[in-house]
């Protein structure tokens, strides 16, 4: 389904790492076949918030009419 840096968006809250359904990230790891990924989260300045490893059901394409949002990291 994606391949290495492919943008992505989140689709569930992942408080342990600081990242909220919406956040958009980029994949830097294929796995297996795609069921999982190796995706990087960074601040609009470029400061890496997370880099997780995540099933295939936990992010999704980016859509057609969807715009991005900005908040502040905790």
């Amino acid at each position: 389904m994606f391949s290495e840096l492919d943008v992505v968006v989140l689709n569930r809250d992942l408080p342990e790492y600081r990242l909220q359904s919406g956040d958009v990230g980029t994949i830097v790891m294929v796995h297996d076949k795609n069921a999982g990924y190796e995706v990087e989260f960074v601040t609009l300045v470029g400061e890496t918030v997370a880099v997780v490893t995540l099933p295939a059901d936990f992010v999704r394409p980016i859509r057609e009419r969807e715009i991005a949002h900005v908040r502040v990291v905790a």
